[in-house]
């Protein structure tokens, strides 16, 4: 039938191969994280027109042990969201050795063209490189299977329990998660590691105060002739005092906090600024200016090392 055109064979499709992978040894050597959209409160949880919302649930589980090592109720799986996430994690828990997730925008860059350019770094990338955490992308579905199973066991056990002690809304369900669900689920379904020990790493002192500018979205701009700085429809005008000497035109990185507020960088200094009512007027600029840590009609005393080397009196 195939030779006289009757029957067409049909192609067979590609099986990848997959192979079972052991447990890690301690805890805090491997975190699989993912999101999951899901009608979490079935119809309890609606919107303005009666809809119920889906809404995503953002877990990260220990590869050794098979516990929730966090779980939070979020609107999406951006940025900010997964920023805030990790945030409370490292504080409460420590640095795991590495993170395994999905290759989801937020977390790497998908375009062909940038696939060979390791400078290129997403946000989520950029925090956990200065943390020292590697992260670890897999390709499929079952890479992560641990994680994925979760979601589908806690898609049926925790919407009923949320169901029973009428938890409607994702600010009481992060804490009934909290309070309630992890510590029982962890309790019945977690597993002894192989290895006796916790290989989370604590925050340095110097990254604890640092959490704040590493946990916010970084963006690059140009400092104006006139020290005013546009930004997302507002514009920013430099203050004469700053921590460091300014000069027009050098590039700036402007942090955006979780709290939404705006915190302008340079040299590894915080900027002072004023936010402007408006768009300034164009000013011509007669000789370039620079802003210094005192004003700019200061004067050295007698005894500054500038006047010890002063030309003698003929």
């Amino acid at each position: 039938m195939i030779e006289d055109g009757l029957w067409k064979p049909r192609k067979q499709s590609k099986t990848t191969y997959r192979s079972w992978r052991p447990r890690k040894e301690y805890v805090g050597e491997l975190e699989q994280f993912d999101g999951s959209y899901h009608y979490w409160f079935e119809d309890r949880y609606k919107d303005t027109l009666g809809n119920p919302i889906e809404v995503c649930l953002l877990a990260s589980i220990d590869d050794a042990t098979g516990r929730i090592t966090h779980a939070s109720f979020a609107p999406h799986e951006g940025v900010v969201p997964v920023f805030t996430f990790w945030k409370e994690y490292v504080e409460e828990t420590g640095k795991p050795v590495s993170i395994y997730l999905d290759s989801f925008s937020t977390y790497k860059i998908n375009h062909k063209n940038a696939v060979d350019n390791k400078d290129l770094l997403t946000q989520f990338q950029r925090v956990m490189q200065s943390l020292n955490v590697q992260l670890i992308t897999a390709h499929s579905p079952e890479a992560k299977g641990r994680v994925e199973r979760l979601f589908g066991t806690l898609q049926d056990r925790l919407v009923k329990e949320m169901r029973l002690n009428r938890v409607n809304t994702p600010d009481v369900g992060n804490q009934f998660l909290k309070d309630v669900f992890l510590k029982a689920f962890n309790e019945r379904f977690s597993v002894v590691p192989e290895k006796d020990g916790n290989v989370h790493r604590s925050l340095s002192s110097e990254e604890q105060e640092l959490l704040n500018h590493s946990f916010s979205i970084h963006e690059t701009r140009r400092i104006n002739l006139d020290f005013t700085i546009q930004f997302k429809n507002q514009w920013y005008q430099l203050t004469e005092i700053q921590p460091v000497t300014v000069r027009p035109l050098q590039r700036v990185t402007m942090e955006t906090w979780l709290d939404d507020s705006i915190h302008i960088m340079l040299n590894n200094h915080e900027l002072n600024y004023l936010l402007l009512p408006e768009r300034p007027k164009k000013q011509r600029i007669r000789q370039p200016i620079i802003l210094t840590t005192h004003t700019l009609n200061w004067k050295p005393p007698p005894n500054h090392p500038w006047r010890r080397y002063a030309k003698p009196q003929r």
